[in-house]
């Protein structure tokens, strides 16, 4: 869970940091992340489990999907760093998939599994075997007890119970998955299907083993920079509040470059040129075209999960540019011998970056987890970092994007200032269970006329899997943010801006 400081969130913090640690440092590379295991629990008592060995296996299989490797396999001799030279080209910064279970440090919680637990009293009425249809549940010494080969799972022994004595116990990874990606394998470990996966990663923060993990681009990026490559940084707007309430913009914007980014820009400025085009597509194309409805394109996941399970509304996303690549594209026009960074709350990111389409434009995707690892790596710490200037002033209309509902806001405020004359209808959908009945309801034509703002992640960005702070205070942050911007809406010279 965002905002708790946990043994789950101290190990990939102290993985992160030594592989930062190791891009900027390290004379032998190889060598250094062969012994990561090691410095990270050097004593023969372990730090984050019950088992030392266990632990140190974690941790260079963490060390390597930092690295943007894949795990290695459980049955063959593999070093850590076994394909590393091959990840630090250019053209491929991690090997799909994006996120991987690993099975070392899987605990393999049971899934949909009803169970009684002691608060049964043995009451005389006995529901739950009244109720059961397959004659699953018998009194054994005095409490109700279920056959777990006969069960089928209905849940009517639990609804019936008087007492809440019956419970379902349900693997924490599947229940955030809103696809239903998440299986099992022959030994129960959790197994992520990856022709479902749309890499949201909330099966990520919500296992409480931290057996879930993303790849990651940092080491190439910090390679980059080394090798004195001219990088620049785009941070989207939930940074706000993510590296404590001191780190005010100017900070951030002075910890990033003595980072050694040449640039910072906010990728508000991309969801500025997004908000009023997509406000335009609406008018045009859904108001007065024969578009039945419009879908945002500004959220991945939500994206894929349209194409892939609704391949029937797919010419419904929004053909706009998403807010990182239209932020890179402006960068690249500028910069054009620069690699662009985009900094923000998603991992999914890193899987739209992967495209085709946007790979000449975003070079590296990094979290603000990631980031703050790098921050620690290098002694930086953007509370108290002094500050030497500031980022570029993007309007409140597309800061707003970073939480559930803003993108429909942002779209709402340009359409009162350029199009005063319509009406927007919409509506908005966080969490991709919810965002798969939207889909389904649009499908069916339930929901003509309107646009549709889809988030995966239950908040919106700020609810991102990279995120550090509770949701409800990064809300309250981007508002304020929001309420503090000089500027309310995109610019008139933005409507007819064109990003080739």
């Amino acid at each position: 869970m965002r905002g708790l400081h946990t043994p789950v969130s101290e190990l990939r913090k102290s993985v992160f940091v030594e592989v930062a640690r190791i891009a900027y440092e390290s004379e032998n590379v190889k060598d250094d992340l062969e012994a990561l295991p090691y410095k990270i629990s050097p004593e023969e008592t372990p730090k984050f489990g019950d088992n030392i060995y266990q632990e140190r296996a974690i941790s260079a299989e963490r060390a390597r999907l930092a690295m943007g490797l894949s795990l290695r396999p459980m049955n063959k001799p593999v070093h850590i760093t076994s394909g590393l030279d091959q990840s630090s080209v250019n053209e491929v910064y991690y090997e799909p998939p994006l996120m991987q279970v690993i099975p070392s440090a899987c605990a393999r919680c049971e899934d949909n599994v009803y169970e009684v637990s002691n608060l049964c009293r043995n009451c005389l009425s006995h529901n739950c075997v009244e109720v059961c249809p397959v004659e699953a549940i018998t009194i054994v010494d005095g409490h109700s007890h279920i056959d777990r080969e006969k069960c089928i799972k209905c849940g009517k022994c639990k609804a019936s119970c008087p007492y809440d004595a019956i419970g379902k116990r349900v693997r924490p990874c599947s229940l955030s998955c809103g696809v239903k990606a998440i299986g099992s394998d022959e030994l129960g470990r959790a197994v992520i299907d990856n022709e479902k996966c749309l890499s949201c990663g909330m099966c990520m923060v919500n296992c409480p083993f931290g057996a879930i993990a993303d790849k990651s681009q940092f080491y190439q990026m910090i390679r980059a920079m080394k090798s004195g490559e001219k990088v620049i940084a785009e941070i989207a707007p939930a940074y706000i509040g993510q590296f404590g309430p001191e780190a005010t913009k100017d900070r951030i914007y002075a910890a990033l470059k003595a980072l050694g980014f040449q640039e910072v820009y906010e990728v508000a400025l991309g969801a500025d040129i997004g908000c009023i085009m997509e406000a335009r597509d609406y008018v045009e194309n859904v108001i007065h075209g024969d578009k039945p409805f419009a879908l945002t394109s500004c959220c991945p996941s939500w994206a894929m999960l349209a194409k892939t399970f609704f391949p029937e509304v797919k010419d419904q996303i929004s053909l706009e540019l998403t807010p990182m690549v239209a932020t890179a594209r402006s960068i690249k026009q500028k910069h054009p011998d620069a690699k662009v960074v985009f900094i923000g709350p998603c991992a999914s990111k890193k899987l739209e970056a992967m495209r085709k389409t946007v790979r000449s434009d975003v070079d590296f995707v990094i979290t603000f987890e990631e980031l703050d690892a790098i921050f620690t790596a290098r002694g930086i710490d953007p509370k108290t970092i002094e500050s030497n200037g500031s980022l570029h002033d993007a309007t409140g209309a597309g800061r707003g994007y970073a939480i559930a509902g803003g993108v429909m806001g942002a779209i709402e405020k340009c359409m009162k200032e350029y199009y005063p004359d319509e009406e927007l209808k919409c509506e908005h959908y966080e969490g991709l269970a919810d965002c798969k009945t939207a889909l389904m309801l649009a499908k069916a034509g339930k929901k003509d006329g309107l646009l549709i703002e889809g988030m995966a992640c239950p908040g919106g960005c700020v609810a991102g899997a990279g995120t550090l702070i509770e949701i409800p205070k990064a809300k309250k942050e981007i508002e304020k943010m929001v309420q503090a911007s000089t500027k309310p809406v995109p610019p008139l010279e933005l409507k007819d801006i064109e990003l080739e």
